[in-house]
């Protein structure tokens, strides 16, 4: 028998209904294949967790007792409008309340320590997934299916200690997850793994990181050697670009696991940027699938683009609310580790380079980061480098632009992609700011003003006949 990874996102499991849904799900495909379900919190529970943790440092129980009744009022809920079977519905409730009581405690150390460490927030942030399984466990029950809730540190998830972005350590979790999930798998049970959650050597909780459930699947799907994982979301698949934007946007069948980790980053909703490394290695193919609609066949991600399809361009993406950084400074030019120092100034304040453009004359490096972080950025680059270093004379920033990413596995060894791209652009009369593109050739990017980025995505997205995907 096939085995699967199914895993579902917030809005999938986002009230009593939805859950009752996924239960429907996992028990029609119970009968062909051994199962083992990853779920996410509830819709807006992670963030409403990391905006308390955030407030309980400087706060009163008062606050702490009152988001706590209403989390736990959320959960009943959905509780009873999941599972209808009185004794597994107080079974459930007793469970989630026992959860609730040690997440009161865990926020009103917070509030009389008065200090937030990374530690400790992943600890809070655990309890979204923590409190959903059992719900989603109690449900799949119900329908007679043999059903154990696991966190994923109980499933045998190991990761470093690197809170917040936690790294899975592959060959101790192999190990242990088989030990823990695989005989209860085999056995025709279903294990019903949370999300987001791990621990590192010592077993303290750890997250992969926000959006991580997709993360866990895959790295479950590696451990457990399944068939395919499957991504059940809100949406039928990836698509040829936001249909916010492009109406016209169409389901992409299927693609390889380079296009579909270049989307994730350029967010493509559907998936983890993350989430695809494990099971590229491994070669398990991956399936977007949306849990509303779920006789449809959704997205194929595998290891090769579809053999027969040679259009060169797949997808158009816009991602925003990013500035770019310009660092000017003569003193670069012939200086070995010059941009090293500029990196070394970012990364030390945990601010990420999605983007780099550098000029030929070294005098000049240009990157895309998140507006959020640019003040930051400049202030710690000037105290850096341009007050006490001398290395950077000026910088200067735009935080007004967006990144268009046009994407594409035949892109490479494509003539004349690139000019045909900025020829569209150009005859909208909309002017470049920035160009990158990798040696993969998989992705042409470049940066345009805020206010031209929709027009640009629909001219290409147009020009290229995404449309009649």
């Amino acid at each position: 028998m096939k085995k699967v990874i199914m895993k579902f996102g917030g809005t999938s499991v986002g009230t009593g209904k939805n859950i009752r849904q996924v239960a429907d799900i996992v028990s029609q495909y119970s009968k062909d294949y051994r199962i083992t379900v990853v779920v996410s919190a509830l819709a807006g529970v992670t963030n409403k967790l990391l905006e308390v943790a955030g407030q309980a440092q400087k706060s009163d129980e008062t606050l702490i007792k009152n988001f706590t009744e209403e989390l736990l009022q959320k959960h009943k809920e959905a509780i009873s409008s999941a599972i209808v079977n009185k004794p597994l519905q107080q079974e459930v409730n007793g469970i989630v309340e026992k959860i609730i009581v040690e997440l009161e405690k865990i926020l009103t150390g917070i509030c009389y320590v008065g200090e937030l460490t990374p530690k400790s927030k992943d600890y809070v942030v655990s309890f979204g997934e923590r409190l959903s399984a059992p719900i989603v466990c109690g449900a799949i029950q119900e329908d007679n299916i043999e059903a154990r809730c696991f966190t994923g540190k109980d499933a045998g998830i190991v990761t470093d200690s690197n809170f917040g972005e936690a790294n899975p350590l592959m060959n101790y979790t192999m190990h242990l997850v088989c030990e823990k999930l695989g005989a209860f798998l085999e056995k025709g049970g279903v294990p019903v793994v949370t999300g987001f959650i791990a621990a590192n050597q010592d077993g303290v909780v750890t997250t992969v990181g926000r959006g991580g459930s997709d993360y866990t699947a895959t790295i479950l799907g590696v451990a457990l050697e399944v068939d395919e994982v499957w991504i059940w979301t809100d949406v039928d698949g990836i698509m040829t670009t936001d249909p916010k934007l492009v109406p016209a946007a169409k389901l992409l069948p299927q693609l390889s696991y380079q296009e579909a980790a270049e989307m994730a980053i350029f967010g493509a909703k559907a998936m983890h940027p993350r989430a695809l490394g494990p099971v590229s290695k491994a070669n398990i193919p991956v399936r977007i699938r949306n849990s509303f609609q779920p006789e449809k066949t959704g997205t194929l991600i595998t290891k090769e683009p579809v053999a027969n399809v040679k259009q060169a361009v797949k997808a158009v993406a816009m991602i925003k609310d990013l500035a770019m950084l310009n660092v000017n400074g003569a003193a670069m030019v012939g200086a070995p580790g010059s941009y090293t120092k500029v990196f070394d100034v970012l990364g030390k304040n945990n601010i990420n380079v999605m983007m780099i453009s550098v000029a030929a004359s070294e005098a000049n490096i240009s990157m895309m980061i998140k507006r959020s972080m640019l003040s930051r950025a400049i202030s710690n680059i000037e105290t850096a480098l341009l007050e006490h270093g001398g290395l950077v004379s000026e910088v200067t920033a735009e935080d007004d632009v967006v990144v268009i990413a046009v994407i594409g596995a035949h892109m490479k060894g494509s003539l004349g992609l690139a000019s045909k791209i900025f020829d569209i652009v150009a005859k909208k009369g909309i002017n470049i700011r920035m160009i990158a593109q990798g040696s993969s050739e998989l992705n042409i990017s470049f940066v345009v003003k805020e206010k031209d980025g929709v027009e640009v995505v629909k001219a290409i997205h147009e020009e290229f006949d995404l449309d009649k995907t």
